[in-house]
């Protein structure tokens, strides 16, 4: 059996305990500074020492292993160099990082749930930060390969032809290049990328021949900032014998596509007999680690209030239901993950004229413009899925509707619950409003509809039925429900009496859970003065002067009360 050591439990400064599997992938999220990083830090340093008292994040750290301290002798003797002290009777084992007296090494292991890893944390744990996987594609120092230790990355690639064209298959993925070990370079070990040369008939890779075609590419270490951390995380993570991976900003100096790649691969392809823990602040990079549909994924959200980090997990399962909409897995939705809060709307129209107001109200002043995404899901059916999502993450949401989202129980019902609101409450004050504004006569009666449609039809002369008038027969069936006028007025449109009292119960039930009704009756009504409708009248409105213009003052009032 070999040894190996994996993270059982994590006690948050919140009081939440979160267990893990031994194979699992974890993914802190959140908005700046509310403790990603200091996570991994924190792990890593109560997996050295269980004495760390100061941590801010994580109060305690349980850990689970396997093997006997006489199987972790036998890893260190298949992975590292044996050597004696003239002093010592029992051998030191020198590796990648780490260099340990065997006695040392059996007490450690036998201590690990009392006094930490101590000077097996090397041997076991790998914490990577920006700087270190940058260092990773620096050429490796030569050493002599059937007998010295290994002591970088890159001496895993040397050894291994198969690893290093598996690597190279990675980084032709992520930028259409090879990635060649310099077998043959004096005293170090380089990495090559372009295109590989093929030895000719008669030469290998140390004739002379060869090794001058591989040194007119290009050297690794000599690269942009995203080739060489993208390899530094990936052999960091698949190819050394850690248990335990702490990698803070994976996608650090990455494109988007590349982040995305480097999520999948590490999703699909990471040893099973690893543990990683990663801090991103990259949307892409976690749809990556989505894309590979693995089961092992846990995604934990921190957010700082004061000097508590409140956590909460969403495990894959949770995740499937909104990735398996085509809809969702293109939009922005995961995107909110990362900030302070998220204002959820119907259109993309209704998230640009809003953030247009909001960023308006903030120019010139010295005050900071509050941490807000505005995303949309494509239209109210699809709001429950994502509010469910991102309130199990307790992601701080509000919700924006247009006036006729009370036309129906669902999806109103279930956005009003999955936001913790007590459907019961509102139920018959709901059923009132709906009732009254039914029974008010729509702008067109049975009649008035089939003259204006018959009317429409009599102009079309077009072989195919033109899109304009199809557009206009639509207008027309709107105008036979009262719930079109409804929207388009907005309150004014409940009667007077019970039922303007009804509405303003619910109202007031429905903002206290974070749904916001638009009084107005849709996004238009905040500038009825200009036409046309949804993206058409957002490019005309945002013409105008936001943080003055008189007629978008109940705009500023809405986005005030919702930012309150």
């Amino acid at each position: 059996m070999s040894a190996r050591i994996w993270i059982n439990q994590l006690e948050f400064s919140d009081g939440s305990i979160i267990d893990f599997e031994k194979n699992d992938i974890v993914v802190f999220v959140g908005p700046n500074n509310a403790g990603k990083s200091a996570s991994l830090k924190e792990s890593a340093g109560l997996l050295r020492s269980r004495n760390k008292t100061k941590n801010k994040v994580i109060k305690k750290v349980v850990t689970g292993r396997e093997g006997t301290k006489e199987d972790l002798i036998g890893f260190l003797e298949k992975t590292s160099k044996k050597y004696y002290n003239q002093n010592n009777e029992e051998p030191y084992y020198q590796g990648f990082g780490f260099n340990v007296y065997a006695p040392n090494a059996k007490s450690w292991w036998d201590n690990i749930g009392t006094n930490g890893l101590g000077e097996l944390t090397n041997l076991l744990v790998s914490t990577l930060n920006t700087e270190e996987r940058l260092k990773i594609a620096n050429p490796a120092g030569n050493i002599k390969l059937a007998t010295d230790p290994i002591n970088h990355p890159i001496h895993f690639l040397q050894k291994d032809d198969s690893l290093e064209y598996r690597f190279s298959d990675y980084f032709r993925q992520a930028f259409g290049q090879d990635l060649i070990v310099h077998r043959n370079a004096g005293n170090i070990v380089p990495l090559y990328v372009g295109e590989r040369p093929v030895p000719k008939p008669g030469e290998d890779r140390v004739s002379v021949g060869y090794i001058e075609e591989l040194e007119k590419l290009d050297l690794l270490n000599e690269q942009g900032d995203g080739m060489r951390s993208f390899v530094g995380v990936l052999l960091n993570a698949f190819i050394s014998n850690h248990s335990i991976h702490f990698v803070d900003e994976p996608e650090a100096f990455l494109h988007p596509p590349q982040a995305r790649l480097l999520g999948k691969m590490l999703a699909k392809d990471l040893p099973s007999k690893r543990q990683l823990f990663i801090a991103t602040h990259s949307e892409d990079f976690l749809k990556g680690l989505l894309d590979a549909d693995i089961k092992n994924l846990k995604i934990i959200r921190i957010q700082r209030n004061g000097l508590v980090n409140h956590v909460s997990v969403l495990h894959s399962k949770d995740i499937v239901n909104i990735w398996s909409d085509s809809l969702l897995r293109h939009s922005n939705v995961l995107n909110g993950l990362f900030h302070s809060r998220v204002v959820l709307c119907e259109s993309d129209s209704d998230c640009r004229f809003f953030s247009a107001v909001m960023s308006a109200m903030h120019d010139d002043t010295n005050i900071i413009g509050p941490d807000i995404l505005f995303i949309h899901c494509g239209g109210k059916h699809r709001m429950p899925m994502v509010v469910k999502a991102l309130v199990k993450l307790n992601v701080p949401l509000k919700v924006i509707s247009d006036f006729d989202i009370l036309n129906n129980i669902n999806p109103l019902k279930d956005i009003f619950e999955n936001l913790n609101g007590d459907w019961s409450t509102v139920e018959a004050d709901w059923k009132l409003v709906k009732h009254e504004i039914e029974l008010k006569r729509p702008e067109l009666l049975s009649d008035d509809v089939k003259k204006e449609i018959e009317e429409s039809l009599a102009t079309v002369t077009e072989r195919i039925f033109p899109k304009d008038k199809i557009l206009h027969i639509q207008k027309i069936l709107k105008k036979a429900s009262a719930w079109s006028e409804a929207k388009s007025v907005g309150k004014p449109f409940i009667p007077s009496g019970n039922a303007t009292q009804a509405f303003e119960r619910i109202h007031k039930a429905f903002k206290s859970n974070g749904l916001l009704i638009l009084e107005v009756g849709e996004l238009e009504g905040f500038a009825r003065s200009a036409g046309n409708h949804g993206p058409k009248w957002v490019n005309e409105v945002l013409t105008k002067d936001l943080k003055n213009d008189p007629e978008i003052e109940n705009a500023r009032n809405f986005i005030n009360d919702l930012i309150s």
